[in-house]
């Protein structure tokens, strides 16, 4: 599932905006903020499992979960937790290096998680056996795709939309990065920006952060009841 971008925005704020193409029976109704583990936390909780595949934090953390680590791999239930579990667990430690260090990973469905850690942007990933942790540069634009729902070759397509999206917006704003993730593509309905797959599995909602110096705005739009929720994070 996902498509994500990350774009600086000076001064270690950013914009950050996650699509979530999940099952349409997964789609989530409500937003949580709730003090958990010495923190507020704010997310969209998942209508299932009732985890999350992004949230924030008043300590300037974000976490935000993609299916697959590098390769489409066999899902081999039952799994020890689930990943939107997991991710709200990211937040009971200090830091990224402490959850990648004490976190117990065995027995989790692969995964990618991009994460920013008070301005320190990481890319981890988990294989179901091996932890690949990589420091990304939070002065630079990123994006993400899913490899369990996009080939590489579509995964590449993305890159390429967001590359020309970028040098047609040298000054993103949450409306024009929005317009990217609502509109992106090449009218292929199954592998777009927004797709669909025979209302199985669709892009369920998009999820926009937008990081600065005091707070953390957080827009949520579900697609399948066509509603936003806002809410503001203080740091």
């Amino acid at each position: 599932m996902c498509t994500v971008t990350y774009l600086p925005t000076g001064d270690d704020n950013y914009l950050f905006t996650s699509n979530r193409d999940e099952f349409t029976g997964r789609s989530a109704s409500k937003l949580i903020l709730e003090r958990r583990f010495g923190k507020k936390l704010l997310f969209p909780q998942d209508a299932l499992a009732k985890g999350t595949w992004i949230a924030i934090s008043d300590t300037d953390q974000l976490v935000c979960i993609l299916n697959g680590a590098f390769v489409k791999h066999s899902h081999v239930p039952p799994y020890r937790l689930s990943r939107g579990l997991m991710a709200l667990e990211f937040f009971k430690y200090e830091d990224a290096p402490a959850f990648f260090e004490y976190f117990d990973f065995t027995g989790i469905e692969p995964f990618t998680m991009v994460i920013n850690d008070r301005g320190k942007l990481y890319d981890f990933r988990w294989d179901e056996n091996k932890k690949h942790i990589e420091q990304k540069d939070p002065s630079q634009s990123h994006i993400w795709a899913s490899c369990t729902l996009y080939s590489p070759e579509w995964q590449k397509k993305r890159i390429q939309w967001f590359d020309k999206w970028k040098s047609e917006n040298p000054s993103p704003t949450r409306t024009s990065i929005l317009d990217f993730h609502t509109n992106a593509g090449e009218g292929d309905l199954e592998y777009d920006i927004v797709m669909n797959i025979g209302d199985r599995v669709r892009t369920t909602s998009i999820t926009s952060i937008i990081k600065s110096k005091n707070e953390m705005d957080l827009r949520y739009e579900n697609l399948v009841d066509d509603k936003i929720k806002k809410c503001l994070l203080q740091l």
